[in-house]
């Protein structure tokens, strides 16, 4: 089985916790860090549309950030992140520390859901490295 990853406010966090475990190159096959919203539409394929309507940091983004990963690295495996590490960019609707994943099994439906992680900006993304990697465990058992 392999893994993808597409990292944005993790910026590659994510990836490198994964090949930091020796024996990784087995089944880690890439990782795509968009943190711009025109690399998530070009790399990943992220319609233009869906980052103005819903923005970056958003459920529908993300599934779009994994189907896209996946669709490029043809992983089995896929988790996207998007999000608001801090400690700026905030707002009332999506206040620091809100972080969008999703996670993709090749042929399956995208699974995504919506956190709110305390801490600062370091401390989210660690936060948001660990639950991505929980429930992507999760999902393969």
């Amino acid at each position: 089985m392999f893994f993808t990853s597409a990292e944005s406010c993790t910026g590659g966090l994510l990836s490198q916790s994964i090949v930091s475990v020796p024996g990784s190159s087995g089944w880690f096959g890439c990782s795509f860090v968009t943190y711009s919203n025109i690399s998530k539409h070009k790399i990943l394929g992220v319609s233009k549309d869906s980052l103005k309507r819903f923005g970056a940091v958003s459920e529908e983004v993300v599934t779009e950030m994994v189907d896209g990963a996946v669709a490029e690295s043809r992983a089995d495996l896929g988790v996207a992140i998007s999000g608001i590490a801090g400690p700026g960019g905030g707002s009332p609707d999506r206040p620091v520390g809100t972080v969008c994943i999703a996670w993709k099994l090749k042929d399956k439906q995208a699974i995504r859901s919506t956190f709110l992680f305390e801490g600062n900006r370091n401390e989210v993304r660690y936060k948001t490295v660990v639950k991505s990697l929980e429930e992507a465990i999760e999902l393969i058992k």
